[in-house]
């Protein structure tokens, strides 16, 4: 075996020993070696897990509208990089659809629901989280609310989305502090539920800007590294296993598994609490614009 495959990361790198991703060529081995094929996500979130099996802990999350490469289908599985932020793995094959229309808008609300209809008061047939991808067809508008008409005859409110290219605000804190109470769920990235490390990426995201999904590529790739006593508003501060936003000098903004949700809390208080568990913070860094 190629002794470069074994430092290869196989969150961002799709090879087994029966199939990889084309660009692998040469640095893995492999029986086969794919371009895959692009689809996009047709559910409002899927869990993406390091193997097919809906028994396995998640890693992340795909939302509505994002891209995918596929490189294999089987058993109701297919195998995917997203193309976000480049993460692989497996999914239900049912959550892909190979004919959604290019996205011309982007939710940026924490959550939305999606009607039958142009109207407010039909039942909601399902939610977007914020960061979904969706394309409008048309506009209207009942009882002066405005809404986003969506190819399959499903409706939006227009207020809650924006046209891609456009970001709701510069400043990602800003961002991250409307995550305020959204449940903890590992793995998570969405207003449905978000971890640590999906807070900084997806809150990032909505300003124009990427980030690596998991907290130790966040803590060792991400922006420039600062000092403790530098910490201002937006710097990031990492654990062993965690990530935090500093709100500002003195108040750490953060998913964490002690609330069960997005919460403030002082941070020399927070760096005491979670030293028990995860020691003192391993660094800290200024993301870049």
């Amino acid at each position: 075996m190629n002794t470069t495959e074994n430092i290869l990361d196989r969150r961002l790198n799709a090879y087994r020993a029966d199939l990889a991703e084309a660009a692998l060529k040469g640095q893995v081995e492999a029986a086969r070696f794919v371009e895959g094929t692009p689809a996009r996500l047709a559910v409002p979130v899927a869990a993406l897990r390091p193997r097919p099996d809906l028994a396995v802990g998640i890693d992340t999350e795909l939302l509505f509208g994002e891209e995918v490469t596929v490189f294999d289908r089987a058993g109701g599985f297919a195998w995917v990089k997203a193309r976000q932020d480049g993460y692989v793995g497996y999914l239900p094959e049912a959550a892909l659809s190979d004919a959604e229309a290019a996205p011309t808008h982007r939710v940026v609300v924490p959550r939305t629901f999606v009607y039958p209809g142009p109207d407010l008061r039909f039942p909601a047939s399902s939610a977007f989280s914020m960061g979904s991808l969706v394309t409008v067809v048309g506009e209207a508008e009942t009882r002066g609310t405005h809404y986003h008409n969506l190819p399959d005859g499903r409706a939006i409110v227009a207020g809650h989305c924006l046209p891609l290219g456009s970001w709701p605000s510069d400043d990602y804190v800003a961002i991250a502090a409307r995550f305020l109470e959204t449940p903890y769920l590992w793995g998570g990235r969405s207003g449905f539920g978000i971890d640590c490390s999906g807070l900084v990426q997806l809150s990032l995201q909505m300003t124009g800007r990427s980030a690596p999904r998991d907290s130790d590529m966040q803590a060792s790739g991400l922006g420039a590294i600062i000092s403790r006593e530098e910490l201002r508003r937006g710097d990031l501060v990492f654990w062993k296993g965690h990530a935090g936003i500093m709100e500002d000098e003195n108040t750490l903004l953060h998913a964490n598994g002690h609330t069960m949700t997005v919460a403030r809390e002082d941070f020399e208080a927070a760096v005491r609490r979670i030293g028990w568990l995860y020691d003192m913070p391993t660094g800290y860094r200024r993301p870049t614009a």
